[in-house]
């Protein structure tokens, strides 16, 4: 059996094998971020939500699911039909693709490359690609207005979130989740965590996050009560749901990178408990707990807000962090904590 693993063969099943094993995570946990999205959001309202179709209403992301993908597809009659089927694929699959490079230990990673940070950080720039291709295949004004005004919103907070990324490279000296997982393992338990020293920085990820992945209360691109569901507005079926997939697959993302840049990945909070991929997903449900609560209790923006906050707000503060951080690092000032980290240190 070892000698077949070592042939070209078998590290191909090997792949094929951990691939799956990833997709099958995400997929799974999609299913129970939808339920417990709408769960939050029904108590804060007061009211019960899913709680009809399996124990406690469990199934009712598999039932809704089955929904979309039994009904027709229905494309109108002006769209460009192949950009039209092409780009909700392109926005799953590119939502998928950044998963390859997250760590959930130190060696639960399909991919453990030098340049993660940069590859995820490319990969859900392209994300954008796929809202513009369904606006514009689906020859209306709503769905092509709700895709400018997401290139805009994604694009603006991409910059800041570039910038504060650069910090935590600076601290750390490496884009490899593992190093910077690593940079954040001390014997100090989560005081070595970065959320620490780069605190400012954690409420501007995580509110960049939010606009990047289009979610409240910078749903701009969906407005319903502006835009008729925005760029969704001619998808039924099953392009729907891949598209409505890829978004939380990008919010579950979006939870990975806070945890792994700012809360110490996989490692205990204590010294005493050993490390281990439960923290890493822990973090990251209580992470996304918090984005479900900012959707039900924080009013949309108006548009000219989201663009200025990101321009005149975002932009300048993480601009300045980074240089503060940089001579922080060069100096050596309080106590080092910004310095580079190195093996051993």
């Amino acid at each position: 059996m070892n000698e077949f693993f070592s042939t070209n063969l078998g590290v191909a099943v090997i792949l094929l094998g951990q691939t799956l094993a990833v997709v099958g995570f995400v997929m799974i946990s999609l299913l129970f971020l939808v339920y417990g999205d709408r769960k939050i959001w029904a108590a804060v309202q007061m009211r019960r939500g899913p709680n009809v179709v399996g124990f406690f209403g469990l199934l009712q992301t598999v039932a809704d699911a089955l929904k979309y993908v039994v009904k027709e597809i229905v494309i109108p009659a002006g769209a460009d039909r192949p950009v039209f089927i092409l780009a909700p694929l392109v926005s799953f699959v590119l939502a998928m693709l950044a998963w390859a490079v997250i760590p959930f230990n130190a060696t639960w990673v399909l991919a453990d490359i030098n340049v993660a940070l940069l590859f995820v950080f490319a990969v859900s720039s392209l994300e954008v690609y796929g809202v513009i291709m369904g606006g514009w295949a689906s020859n209306s004004k709503y769905p092509f207005l709700g895709s400018l005004r997401s290139a805009a919103q994604m694009i603006s907070y991409e910059v800041s979130m570039g910038l504060i990324i650069i910090g935590v490279i600076i601290s750390t000296g490496s884009m490899n989740f593992g190093a910077i997982v690593a940079a954040q393992n001390g014997d100090l338990g989560f005081f070595n965590w970065y959320f620490i020293p780069h605190f400012p920085m954690v409420f501007l990820f995580f509110i960049s996050a939010l606009a990047e992945t289009n979610r409240p209360p910078f749903d701009l691109p969906e407005a319903e009560s502006e835009l008729v569901a925005g760029y969704q507005v001619e998808y039924s079926s099953t392009p729907f749901l891949l598209f409505m997939a890829g978004e939380y697959i990008a919010i579950f993302l979006m939870c990975a990178l806070i945890t792994l840049l700012f809360f110490g990945g996989w490692a205990s909070p204590v010294p005493f408990i050993a490390d281990g991929p439960v923290w890493m997903v822990g973090k990251m449900a209580i992470f996304f707990f918090l984005i479900a609560m900012v959707k039900a209790l924080v009013p949309r923006y108006r548009y000219d807000q989201l663009m200025r906050l990101g321009w005149k707000v975002f932009l300048p503060f993480s601009l300045v962090w980074v240089v503060f951080v940089a001579f922080a690092a060069k100096f050596g000032w309080f106590w080092g904590v910004y310095a580079r980290w190195t093996v051993g240190g």
